[in-house]
């Protein structure tokens, strides 16, 4: 699904050139669940901000589903991510204005999803989640774990091949860490690929496979 070769990533200002990523090269196969270790500011956000098609690499080649995307104009990115892939944020970003139902909904509505197929997909994908009680409350009258709730039936109300998952319970206590955790487990066993950057050993341990960075460069490769 995934396939990166000699991949950099250089931030440039006027007086400084930082690198971010350093010759990666990263495979992930489909329905795999890959954790991404590493101390702050080596490059792991970056990295998922490149598989995300959020931002382009600076060199080198990056293959999603075989085709090659990583020069394309934000437009062609923009195509290419809507209702294919998620994301789970460590914090949550969901729409304060919004109830819990239309936050889940948004994605559905920006495909032009039919209101009755928005209706049933939406019903069900917060019984699922075990939040459907919930569906009129708004995001800050939730406990932190049913906002991330929240969060992953957004990310995968649209039924992606791949979610990418930073620090997803990194603003969790370790029950609703777990719950959380959990939940990913289940799509992922259900075909969902997963990439997931991770501070947590315990979290990481729910993965296939760990990938070590460090300074922008892989230094391991480890299945669990």
């Amino acid at each position: 699904m995934i396939q990166i070769e000699k991949l950099d990533k250089v931030f440039r200002t006027d007086e400084v050139e930082t690198v971010a990523l350093n010759n990666v090269n990263f495979n992930v196969d489909k329905g795999e669940f890959v954790a991404v270790m590493g101390p702050s500011g080596c490059g792991k956000s970056t990295l998922l901000n490149i598989l995300g098609l959020l931002d382009n690499p600076s060199s080198g080649s990056y293959r999603l589903n075989d085709t090659e995307v990583a020069s394309l104009k934000e437009k062609e990115r923009t195509r290419l991510r809507k209702g294919k892939i998620g994301f789970v944020f460590q914090s949550f970003n969901l729409i304060d204005e919004l109830n819990v139902y239309e936050n889940v909904e948004l994605p559905l509505t920006y495909l032009g999803v039919p209101a009755s197929e928005r209706k049933r997909r939406v019903n069900d994908m917060l019984k699922r989640m075990n939040i459907g009680h919930r569906a009129k409350h708004f995001p800050q009258q939730l406990s932190g774990g049913q906002q991330q709730r929240v969060a992953i039936a957004r990310a995968v109300i649209t039924e992606p091949g791949l979610i990418l998952a930073d620090e997803p319970t990194g603003n969790l206590d370790s029950k609703n860490g777990a719950e959380v955790m959990e939940l990913l487990t289940e799509l992922n066993r259900q075909g969902t690929t997963i990439v997931m950057v991770t501070h947590s050993k315990h979290d990481a341990g729910y993965a296939h496979r760990v990938v070590h960075l460090f300074d922008g460069s892989i230094v391991a490769n480890i299945p669990n």
